[in-house]
């Protein structure tokens, strides 16, 4: 599976060559270096208007895809603890791998966080691990797509698709303006919320490494291996920010 592209899903956009996904994070690296130089005698772009949009866009997406996870995997009476890959072109199993398409795309989408907090000159965001995590969801997810657009991946995008819908909310209140700060309290529930869906992917994945499960052994390691880097990088973003920050 790791040699065979899905052939439903080869000819969709951005799918079938690791190139254009390649050349985008070469150049999404290449922001990130050289857009605070550029904007280091510039005043910060306010970008109100357009992060509102943006941010109730991704927030409008994240559910949809939120809803397209849950619903299919219902009716499909999908297996939560073992789910192999749908290959056929039935309704059910296009509809699961339409949907994975759609997360991966919006990895691609979500690049623009970036671009707007370096326009907004709030470098102090654009850390380690919001570049780590940007970029490799990118590469994830078009291995996942190409390989295996349904079956036990559709759980980490259900997950992750439901936690953004909340943290998309955040930044949609937070683009307002100063005077939302008051209803921004539950920050650190978000950073929790984040956390228990890395632990429950964990578990998951780990689970069907020790069963009988017709899914590929080759995914759930690698998934499982990126998960403990999250969790690690998460664990102490939680510590510098609410628990050494409070002392």
């Amino acid at each position: 599976l790791f040699c065979f592209s899905d052939p439903r899903t080869d000819p969709w956009p951005l799918v079938h060559s690791p190139l254009p996904i390649t050349l985008l994070f070469a150049f999404y690296l290449f922001v990130v270096a050289v857009g605070p130089l550029y904007m280091h005698k510039r005043k910060p772009l306010q970008l109100r208007g357009l992060l509102i949009a943006y941010n109730l866009a991704m927030m409008t997406l994240s559910s949809y895809m939120f809803y397209e996870f849950l619903v299919t995997s219902v009716l499909g009476d999908y297996n939560y603890l073992c789910q192999p890959v749908d290959y056929s072109q039935s309704e059910l199993g296009m509809r699961m791998a339409r949907v994975c398409w759609w997360f991966f795309f919006s990895k691609v989408i979500e690049l623009l966080d970036t671009v707007f907090f370096i326009l907004r000159k709030k470098q102090e965001q654009v850390t380690f691990l919001h570049v780590y995590h940007h970029g490799t969801m990118l590469f994830n997810w078009w291995s996942g797509v190409k390989y295996v657009p349904g079956g036990q991946a559709f759980f980490i995008g259900m997950l992750n698709s439901f936690v953004h819908i909340f943290m998309y909310g955040y930044y949609a209140l937070a683009s307002l303006g100063p005077q939302m700060r008051r209803y921004l309290w539950w920050k650190r529930y978000l950073t929790i919320m984040q956390l228990c869906q890395f632990l429950a992917i964990a578990a998951h994945s780990s689970y069907n490494l020790f069963t009988e499960c017709p899914f590929p052994d080759g995914f759930n390691i690698a998934v499982f291996i990126y998960i403990l880097s999250l969790i690690a990088l998460f664990l102490h973003f939680y510590y510098q920010t609410y628990t050494r920050g409070k002392q």
